[in-house]
């Protein structure tokens, strides 16, 4: 895969890219399923772009309680919150299957280096495309996490599972569509116990509101 047509270098050319290579910035990591790539306490100072598999971003806390906050998918990034902020992550970041992940150092973009020891800069340098597409991806997770909270807001299991999968279809533009959890994820996502949450899968599969099987699933629409 060439990682300069994922969107965080989106508008580079081929002379900033030599230019960035030069820098140094950028590295690859191989992890397999379930290894952590960034550990909660860590202090980073790279973000990470999911190259191939996907990573889980989940909180764990001192009882061994664990929330899946967000799934990452391949030409995604994590952890750049933390790397902006230079503050220890509240979370961990795991392979959820076999990935490559491709870092890249904040350092270089110089984001927090007071301006007048900033060197003269182009119009419009390499480094100011990227931060400007950082912006952009940055805004999107956003959205992401704020669907986390509408779907945890409600009360009972059914209203978490109507509010997801709904919000899962109209993404996918489609009533069948494949989710990025198993079962046991879901119910982390969801923040709810695995086994109420499968009878509840089951009871809405009984009243014709959708089917499933695995992680896949098929929406109907039902008449009130």
């Amino acid at each position: 895969m060439n990682y300069f047509e994922l969107p965080l270098f989106h508008g580079i050319d081929t002379a900033e890219q030599e230019l960035i290579r030069q820098s140094g910035c950028i590295r690859k990591g191989h992890y397999k399923k379930s290894e952590l790539i960034f550990h909660m306490g860590d202090k980073v100072r790279e973000l990470g772009i999911v190259l191939s598999g996907s990573v889980t971003i989940e909180n764990i806390d001192l009882w061994g309680n664990r929330s899946i906050l967000s799934n990452i998918a391949p030409g995604q990034i994590f952890a750049e919150t933390y790397a902006l902020c230079r503050e220890p992550m509240m979370v961990n970041a795991s392979a959820a299957e076999d990935s490559e992940i491709l870092f890249f150092h904040l350092n270089v973009l110089e984001i927090l280096s007071p301006p007048e020891t900033l060197p003269p800069a182009p119009a419009v340098s390499w480094q100011d495309k990227i931060i400007r597409n950082l912006l952009f991806l940055s805004a999107r997770k956003n959205l992401t996490l704020s669907g986390r909270i509408f779907c945890t807001t409600p009360k009972t299991i059914r209203e978490r599972l109507l509010i997801y999968l709904s919000e899962q279809s109209a993404k996918t533009g489609r009533t069948s569509f494949r989710i990025p959890f198993d079962r046991q994820g879901l119910a982390d996502y969801l923040n709810v116990d695995r086994s109420a949450l499968s009878k509840e899968l089951g009871r809405m599969r009984d009243e014709g509101i959708l089917e499933f099987h695995r992680n896949q699933f098929i929406l109907h629409h039902v008449s009130r």
